[in-house]
Protein backbone atom coordinates (compact mmCIF):
# COMPACT_ATOMS: atom_id res chain seq x y z
CA UNK A 1 0.00 0.00 0.00
CA UNK A 2 1.30 3.32 -1.08
CA UNK A 3 0.14 7.00 0.00
CA UNK A 4 1.39 10.22 -2.10
CA UNK A 5 3.45 7.53 -3.68
CA UNK A 6 5.29 6.82 -0.06
CA UNK A 7 5.33 2.77 -0.35
CA UNK A 8 4.70 1.49 3.67
CA UNK A 9 5.60 -1.95 4.56
CA UNK A 10 3.51 -4.11 6.55
CA UNK A 11 6.38 -5.51 7.75
CA UNK A 12 7.74 -2.32 9.45
CA UNK A 13 4.47 -2.72 12.41
CA UNK A 14 6.17 -5.25 14.80
CA UNK A 15 9.91 -3.75 14.25
CA UNK A 16 7.96 -0.24 15.57
CA UNK A 17 6.11 -2.19 18.01
CA UNK A 18 9.22 -4.67 19.18
CA UNK A 19 11.27 -0.53 19.88
CA UNK A 20 8.82 0.89 21.89
CA UNK A 21 8.39 -2.56 24.09
CA UNK A 22 12.70 -2.19 24.33
CA UNK A 23 12.01 1.45 25.38
CA UNK A 24 9.92 1.31 28.20
CA UNK A 25 11.32 -1.79 29.18
CA UNK A 26 14.76 -0.17 28.87
CA UNK A 27 13.53 2.39 31.46
CA UNK A 28 11.87 -0.13 33.97
CA UNK A 29 14.64 -1.63 34.28
CA UNK A 30 16.59 1.16 34.89
CA UNK A 31 14.06 1.56 37.77
CA UNK A 32 14.70 -1.27 38.91
CA UNK A 33 18.27 -1.31 39.13
CA UNK A 34 18.44 1.67 40.78
CA UNK A 35 15.86 0.67 43.63
CA UNK A 36 17.37 -3.28 43.86
CA UNK A 37 20.78 -1.42 44.49
CA UNK A 38 19.04 0.98 46.92
CA UNK A 39 17.62 -1.92 48.79
CA UNK A 40 21.04 -3.88 48.75
CA UNK A 41 22.72 -0.85 50.29
CA UNK A 42 20.09 0.12 52.89
CA UNK A 43 19.22 -3.87 53.65
CA UNK A 44 22.76 -4.21 55.02
CA UNK A 45 22.86 -1.15 56.68
CA UNK A 46 20.09 -1.93 58.53
CA UNK A 47 21.06 -5.55 59.60
CA UNK A 48 24.74 -3.82 60.49
CA UNK A 49 22.90 -1.29 62.90
CA UNK A 50 20.30 -3.68 64.47
CA UNK A 51 23.20 -6.87 64.26
CA UNK A 52 25.69 -4.22 66.37
CA UNK A 53 24.23 -2.46 68.61
CA UNK A 54 24.94 -3.30 72.45
CA UNK A 55 24.74 -1.17 75.69
CA UNK A 56 25.88 -1.90 79.16
CA UNK A 57 24.20 -0.33 81.91
CA UNK A 58 24.82 -1.71 85.72
CA UNK A 59 21.42 -2.17 87.82
CA UNK A 60 21.89 -2.66 91.22
CA UNK A 61 25.66 -3.99 90.93
CA UNK A 62 24.19 -6.28 88.10
CA UNK A 63 26.32 -5.25 84.99
CA UNK A 64 23.47 -6.03 82.12
CA UNK A 65 24.16 -6.05 78.05
CA UNK A 66 21.37 -4.80 76.05
CA UNK A 67 21.86 -6.75 72.05
CA UNK A 68 19.78 -7.73 69.30
CA UNK A 69 18.90 -11.12 70.32
CA UNK A 70 17.02 -9.74 73.45
CA UNK A 71 14.00 -9.10 71.65
CA UNK A 72 12.73 -11.39 68.59
CA UNK A 73 11.86 -8.94 66.46
CA UNK A 74 14.88 -7.47 66.00
CA UNK A 75 16.65 -10.79 65.19
CA UNK A 76 13.61 -11.22 62.32
CA UNK A 77 13.79 -7.54 61.31
CA UNK A 78 18.53 -8.61 61.28
CA UNK A 79 17.70 -11.83 59.30
CA UNK A 80 15.24 -10.53 56.84
CA UNK A 81 17.43 -7.65 55.34
CA UNK A 82 20.26 -9.70 55.28
CA UNK A 83 18.04 -11.87 52.93
CA UNK A 84 16.70 -9.19 51.39
CA UNK A 85 19.45 -7.49 50.70
CA UNK A 86 21.17 -10.74 49.26
CA UNK A 87 18.57 -11.45 46.89
CA UNK A 88 18.66 -7.80 45.69
CA UNK A 89 22.07 -8.19 44.98
CA UNK A 90 21.06 -11.63 42.64
CA UNK A 91 19.14 -9.51 40.93
CA UNK A 92 20.98 -6.23 40.41
CA UNK A 93 23.72 -8.85 38.96
CA UNK A 94 20.88 -10.01 36.58
CA UNK A 95 19.69 -6.31 35.59
CA UNK A 96 23.56 -5.67 34.67
CA UNK A 97 23.66 -8.58 32.26
CA UNK A 98 20.59 -8.01 30.74
CA UNK A 99 21.29 -4.39 30.00
CA UNK A 100 24.44 -5.16 28.72
CA UNK A 101 23.18 -7.95 26.27
CA UNK A 102 19.99 -5.92 25.31
CA UNK A 103 17.74 -8.57 25.96
CA UNK A 104 13.86 -7.38 26.62
CA UNK A 105 12.40 -9.97 29.03
CA UNK A 106 10.19 -12.41 27.17
CA UNK A 107 10.47 -15.66 28.89
CA UNK A 108 7.01 -16.22 31.58
CA UNK A 109 8.49 -18.81 33.57
CA UNK A 110 11.42 -16.23 34.50
CA UNK A 111 8.92 -13.33 34.85
CA UNK A 112 6.93 -15.52 36.98
CA UNK A 113 10.16 -16.06 39.14
CA UNK A 114 10.80 -13.05 39.53
CA UNK A 115 7.41 -11.51 40.58
CA UNK A 116 7.12 -14.76 43.24
CA UNK A 117 10.53 -13.56 44.38
CA UNK A 118 9.93 -9.97 44.75
CA UNK A 119 6.66 -10.52 46.56
CA UNK A 120 7.88 -13.21 48.72
CA UNK A 121 10.52 -10.40 49.82
CA UNK A 122 8.08 -7.49 50.00
CA UNK A 123 5.66 -9.67 52.66
CA UNK A 124 9.33 -10.16 54.57
CA UNK A 125 10.77 -6.85 54.85
CA UNK A 126 6.93 -5.40 55.60
CA UNK A 127 6.44 -8.35 58.06
CA UNK A 128 9.77 -7.97 59.59
CA UNK A 129 9.41 -3.91 59.84
CA UNK A 130 5.80 -4.58 61.45
CA UNK A 131 6.55 -6.65 64.37
CA UNK A 132 9.95 -4.55 65.02
CA UNK A 133 8.19 -1.06 65.30
CA UNK A 134 5.32 -2.68 67.29
CA UNK A 135 7.87 -4.16 70.03
CA UNK A 136 10.14 -0.74 69.80
CA UNK A 137 6.38 1.35 70.63
CA UNK A 138 6.38 -1.18 73.64
CA UNK A 139 10.25 -0.34 74.40
CA UNK A 140 9.91 3.23 74.23
CA UNK A 141 6.98 4.18 76.08
CA UNK A 142 6.56 1.17 78.11
CA UNK A 143 3.29 -0.75 79.07
CA UNK A 144 1.62 0.53 82.02
CA UNK A 145 -1.17 -2.11 82.43
CA UNK A 146 1.35 -5.32 82.35
CA UNK A 147 3.54 -2.42 84.49
CA UNK A 148 6.74 -2.73 81.31
CA UNK A 149 8.48 -0.04 82.39
CA UNK A 150 10.04 2.13 79.07
CA UNK A 151 13.45 -0.09 78.42
CA UNK A 152 14.97 3.43 76.29
CA UNK A 153 14.79 5.60 79.74
CA UNK A 154 17.54 3.28 80.58
CA UNK A 155 19.56 2.34 77.00
CA UNK A 156 19.14 5.42 75.43
CA UNK A 157 22.26 4.92 73.28
CA UNK A 158 21.01 1.35 72.31
CA UNK A 159 17.59 2.49 71.59
CA UNK A 160 18.73 5.34 69.22
CA UNK A 161 20.87 3.42 66.87
CA UNK A 162 17.78 0.63 66.51
CA UNK A 163 15.80 3.24 65.81
CA UNK A 164 17.99 3.73 62.78
CA UNK A 165 18.04 0.48 61.68
CA UNK A 166 14.42 0.29 62.14
CA UNK A 167 14.24 3.81 59.52
CA UNK A 168 16.43 1.89 57.12
CA UNK A 169 14.29 -0.96 57.08
CA UNK A 170 11.23 0.70 56.61
CA UNK A 171 12.90 2.54 53.63
CA UNK A 172 14.05 -1.25 52.31
CA UNK A 173 10.13 -2.27 53.17
CA UNK A 174 9.02 0.20 50.89
CA UNK A 175 11.46 0.13 48.16
CA UNK A 176 10.85 -3.88 47.48
CA UNK A 177 7.24 -2.83 47.33
CA UNK A 178 7.61 -0.97 44.38
CA UNK A 179 9.80 -3.08 43.29
CA UNK A 180 6.99 -6.24 43.43
CA UNK A 181 4.62 -3.80 41.55
CA UNK A 182 7.09 -3.56 38.60
CA UNK A 183 7.61 -6.97 38.68
CA UNK A 184 4.35 -7.38 38.13
CA UNK A 185 3.91 -5.08 35.21
CA UNK A 186 7.25 -6.75 33.95
CA UNK A 187 5.17 -10.46 33.93
CA UNK A 188 1.68 -9.12 33.43
CA UNK A 189 2.30 -7.23 30.15
CA UNK A 190 3.11 -10.14 29.07
CA UNK A 191 0.04 -11.91 28.52
CA UNK A 192 -1.19 -8.21 27.23
CA UNK A 193 -2.17 -9.19 23.35
CA UNK A 194 0.10 -6.54 21.93
CA UNK A 195 3.36 -8.45 23.56
CA UNK A 196 6.65 -9.03 21.51
CA UNK A 197 5.80 -12.06 19.32
CA UNK A 198 9.71 -12.95 18.87
CA UNK A 199 11.13 -16.04 20.18
CA UNK A 200 11.64 -15.97 24.15
CA UNK A 201 14.65 -14.93 26.12
CA UNK A 202 15.72 -15.80 29.48
CA UNK A 203 16.53 -12.35 30.67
Amino acid sequence: MSYLGVGISPGKVPVSHSMNVKVVDRRVRVAELVLRCVICGLGVLAAVLVGTDSQVREIFSIRKKARYTDMKALVFLVIANGIAATYSLMQVLRCVVSMIRGHVLFSKPLAWAIFSGDQVMAYVTVAAVAATVQSAVISKLGQSELQWMSICNLYGKYCNQIGEGIASALLVSLSMVAISCMSAFSLFRLYGGNKGKGSPRWW
